[in-house]
């Protein structure tokens, strides 16, 4: 383990050449125990993504897939708030295919394919309809989910440039399903690329 890596003031010593099962989850709390610091502390969102990234790598190796995926979420989330949006669709289409055949999980799998469809829809809308298409072919509840329904209505309101029809649209779903701080920083962002757009979801 490279403690060069490590927030300056803390020193990471891993004296295990070989990783029997188990250490891989302790290595994996270790690089989220860092990657915290990175983000509360130090407010280093790269640092802080690439320190999940490795505790979701160690996770695999334990094949504790739901303790992966929670990192790679956190990965996903900061990934599009700086605008590395290929990366965190990536991410959310991975989650999504792995938890929409899990009965426990297949719930969740709606909201990483709505996450992946605003990255896309903030690059491109044609992007946006294509991947809503292909979320729909690979996991059919997704085509009956109220963010299925908001992405549909979005997108034909942006071909319209119709900010209006956007706002409402958004302010219809958040009356029943709220919509979180990281969803309305981006519709926020695909809302700009609406013409004669004012910059708010009011």
């Amino acid at each position: 383990y490279n403690s060069n890596k490590a927030p300056q003031g803390f020193v990471v010593y891993w004296p295990y050449t070989t990783r029997p099962r188990g250490r891989f989850t302790i290595a994996a709390k270790h690089h989220i125990t860092i990657a915290e610091i990175y983000e509360s502390e130090l407010v280093d969102i790269e640092k802080a993504i690439a320190h999940y990234e490795q505790a979701a790598d160690y996770y695999k190796g334990e094949e504790s897939i739901s303790s992966a995926n929670k990192c790679l979420l956190k990965v996903g989330a900061y990934a599009a708030q700086l605008e590395q949006y290929a990366k965190a669709i990536e991410i959310y289409e991975q989650v999504g295919s792995s938890t929409m055949d899990n009965p426990l999980l297949k719930y969740s799998a709606k909201e990483y394919f709505f996450k992946a469809s605003l990255c896309h829809f903030i690059v491109d809308e044609l992007n946006a309809k294509l991947a809503v298409e292909k979320y729909e072919e690979m996991f059919p509840a997704f085509s009956d989910s109220r963010e299925c329904k908001l992405l549909k209505k979005l997108l034909d309101a942006h071909e319209e440039q119709n900010c209006e029809a956007f706002t409402e649209a958004i302010k219809e779903f958040d009356s029943i399903s709220r919509l979180d701080q990281w969803q309305t920083t981006m519709l926020l962002r695909i809302k700009k690329t609406i013409q004669g757009d004012e910059g708010d979801l009011k």
